[in-house]
């Protein structure tokens, strides 16, 4: 578990494929430099959030860390688009004692969106993004959270729909601390959607299921209901 504020960026030092044949299955080890300010507590099989991905530590000394990245990973997120020299923002897991700062954030990404536009306000920057899975957006509300390469940002504005985006504000301070300040248009960044919608959505579905008990679903009973009593409103 996360928060979404970013402790540092690193830098991306070393990429290796591993051997499809061997423990890897075919995906790559990555190894993170400029990353002491976040090692001083390391332990082996830690996790460390890589652009909003939950990887696992498998090596570390003081200024860097590796991470095996499967196949899987780098199908769902822009790890794969990484390369020697590239920035990539860092936080560690939540402990006890952290500061709940930004929201939960799990490190499950859940789709890649691409930047439409970026937008000077002033010292601030607004970026627009489009998922590359639509669906994504019916979790995604104005004044909300969202989880961009692991920086929990707020929602300025949003359009549903297959052609739908959503906008997010970056303040002079936070384009100093997270990598997608230096994006530009046509980039991709990684996307988690505040958990809170996903349980609200299975909650309330479970709900209507369980309370129709084989007769006709309350959902439809309360619409006809508000269809019924508009009509009447009309008729007047």
């Amino acid at each position: 578990m996360f928060t979404g504020l970013v402790e540092i960026i690193g830098t991306v030092s070393t990429l290796e494929e591993l051997d499809k044949t061997g423990s890897g299955g075919g995906g790559t080890s990555l190894t993170i430099s400029d990353a002491q300010d976040i090692l001083g507590d390391a332990n082996l099989g830690d996790s460390i959030s890589v652009n909003g991905t939950c990887l696992t530590v498998t090596q570390f000394d003081k200024t860097s860390f590796k991470v095996g990245v499967a196949p899987e990973t780098l199908r769902r997120t822009n790890l794969g688009s990484l390369k020697k020299g590239s920035n990539v923002n860092l936080e560690r897991a939540v402990s006890a004692s952290t500061r709940m700062g930004g929201h939960f954030v799990q490190g499950h990404v859940d789709t890649i969106a691409s930047i439409v536009s970026v937008t000077p306000d002033g010292n601030a920057l607004t970026f627009r993004f489009k998922p590359r899975d639509p669906a994504v957006l019916r979790y995604i509300v104005e004044k909300g959270y969202v989880t961009i390469d692991g920086a929990s940002l707020t929602v300025t504005k949003v359009q549903d729909g297959p052609e739908g985006w959503w906008e997010v504000m970056l303040i002079a301070y936070t384009q100093e601390k997270v990598v997608t300040a230096a994006k530009r248009v046509g980039d991709h960044v990684n996307v988690e959607v505040d958990q809170v919608g996903k349980y609200v959505e299975k909650s309330v579905a479970g709900y209507f299921e369980g309370a129709a008990n084989g007769e006709f679903a309350i959902l439809e009973k309360m619409v006809n209901k508000l269809v019924d009593e508009r009509l009447q409103a009309l008729g007047k």
